[in-house]
């Protein structure tokens, strides 16, 4: 079995080689890809919120949503 991933890592090495240095250079690494579907996701939820505010009756629903839109927007800026 050990040699099944040992072989497997040399695969993977020689794959990168034969890649050219400017593609693995534009891959996004896996923190960039995570900060991004975390934005992506905050997005979301900002947007679904403000349509909530928008019909949103009660007095006491609405200061809910306008904190959760808050801090919604604070989690936004930092990531940016």
């Amino acid at each position: 079995m050990a040699r099944g991933w040992e072989s497997k890592s040399v695969e993977s090495q020689m794959e990168d080689r034969q890649e050219p240095s400017w593609a693995r250079e534009a891959r996004p690494s896996r923190d960039d890809l995570e900060q991004r579907a975390k934005r992506e996701s905050l997005e979301m939820s900002r947007r679904r919120v403000e349509r909530e505010l928008e019909g949103a009756r009660s007095d006491t629903h609405r200061i809910a949503l306008e904190h959760a839109l808050r801090h919604l927007d604070d989690e936004l800026g930092r990531l940016r």
